[in-house]
């Protein structure tokens, strides 16, 4: 394999703007970016970059499942960077620049370990069909003021007049321009590193905000939002805020969601989802009984955490079921009222906490099997779902069960392989370890007055 060198322009660029070091970055499961940085001249002259294996899975914690599961003899993987993404990098105050690498095996193969290399293994099979899926997420987020103490609750950060946000004010423009200078630095960053931003809300919570991504191709809107969660927080801190993507960060508020709307478009262009005379295809309704089918198994990658699953109240606009319906936001699957060419599916059920690339893999995925099946859907649900009696699967209600279904089901296996599906597990198991070790403040709180 030859390894890729910058373009003449893009060298040209590197030597003009005086960067001194490029990050040869990736996603791990989590979505935090690992990697490792090269001297600019070094990067130009394609000198490469190898990384050990089990960075792709490691976990939140910093621990890594067993050997086994990322080979015995801790093998490397090379950093193959994908030059359409080099971008300057808007936080730094040396001139530096970053480049999004995919994880390439000793045999030249991609990794099934990296989350860049799932989302590649979906997109293959639409790719064999002719087919490209159009996606657009949604991500909502909390802004806090900072904190030291990793045990204290988070606090809204002071406004202009000295206020703390405390209620609803949802689609308001005050603390928009409260946090003026914040968000011009993310506008100017999303420039810089090709973000495609569309529009910009005060979400339901206090101090929660949504970005809604342009739609477009799926990998690319992968790169993008993994770039943007690492642009929100780099930039949060140079504003003295913490920026927080949690599912569920405050009690008795509104979780943060990143929904993700998706179609399908064939090889000229047209929406598979939509017959010539407007009405919904058959391959739009066995995608959505694939959604249905197959999305309980593959809870764990787009709700990776114990947290993700505190999102999933009733009344707090979090879906609790995965009916799906026509502009119904009470379900898990909506159908946005559209034209036949923009017709789509938003699926409601990932939060802000999951690896873009995890979530868009498991969705598309779970899609496809339904079209490669050709599954049928329930019938659509009508008003509000939340205390009917619903004839769709039901969604696991913890990580443990939710990783009961991954394990107990084929739909990880076949989509990313078997050595992806039990690594992935692996790390869950690992993650679910420390947290059922900690002991709560409410266990301090009841039981140890009256047990």
């Amino acid at each position: 394999m030859q390894h890729p060198v910058p373009s003449a322009e893009q060298a040209q660029w590197l030597s003009a703007s005086g960067v001194r070091d490029v990050e040869l970055a990736f996603a791990d499961v989590t979505g935090f970016a690992r990697g490792k940085t090269l001297p600019s001249k070094a990067f130009i002259q394609g000198q490469p970059l190898r990384i050990a294996r089990a960075v792709a899975i490691q976990s939140c914690i910093g621990e890594f499942p067993d050997y086994r599961y990322y080979g015995e003899n801790d093998p490397d993987v090379l950093l193959l960077p994908d030059m359409s993404t080099l971008r300057p990098v808007p936080w730094a105050n040396t001139p530096r620049a970053l480049v999004l690498c995919d994880n390439v095996d000793h045999d030249g193969s991609l990794s099934p370990l990296a989350p860049r290399s799932a989302l590649k293994a979906v997109l293959a099979r639409y790719a064999a069909r002719g087919w490209t899926p159009v996606v657009a997420p949604e991500l909502e987020f909390y802004l806090f003021a900072p904190d030291a103490d990793a045990d204290a609750p988070f606090q809204n950060p002071a406004l202009r007049g000295g206020r703390r946000e405390q209620g609803f004010d949802s689609f308001s423009f005050s603390t928009l321009n409260d946090h003026e200078a914040f968000f011009d630095d993310i506008y100017r960053g999303c420039e810089q590193l090709g973000i495609h931003t569309d529009t910009w809300v005060h979400e339901m919570g206090p101090s929660q905000f949504e970005i809604n991504l342009k739609h477009g191709d799926a990998l690319a809107l992968a790169d993008q939002t993994f770039l943007f969660k690492t642009l929100l927080k780099e930039t949060g801190l140079r504003h003295g805020l913490r920026v927080v993507c949690m599912a569920k960060p405050l009690a008795g508020q509104p979780g943060s969601s990143m929904h993700i709307h998706q179609s399908v478009v064939d090889g000229n262009g047209r929406n598979v989802f939509s017959q010539p005379n407007g009405e919904g295809s058959h391959a739009f309704l066995h995608y959505l009984a694939g959604l249905q089918r197959y999305l309980p198994q593959l809870m764990p990658l787009y709700c990776p955490s114990p947290n993700s699953f505190r999102r999933f109240v009733k009344g707090l606009a979090a879906p609790v079921n995965l009916s799906w319906g026509i502009d119904n936001r009470s379900v898990g699957l909506r159908v946005p009222v559209s034209g036949p060419e923009a017709r789509r599916v938003e699926n409601r059920l990932p939060g802000c906490d999951a690896n873009p690339y995890l979530a868009l893999a498991a969705s598309l995925g779970a899609g496809l099997l339904g079209v490669e099946e050709e599954l049928q859907p329930t019938a659509a649900a009508e008003g509000n779902v939340f205390n009917q009696q619903l004839d769709a699967p039901e969604l696991p209600a913890t990580l443990e069960a939710a990783l009961a279904a991954l394990r107990g089901g084929d739909a990880c296996s076949r989509l990313f392989g078997a050595e992806f599906a039990a690594a992935y597990a692996a790390v869950k198991e690992v993650e679910l370890a420390s947290f059922q070790g900690e002991i709560s403040a409410w266990e301090r709180r009841y039981l140890a007055t009256l047990a």
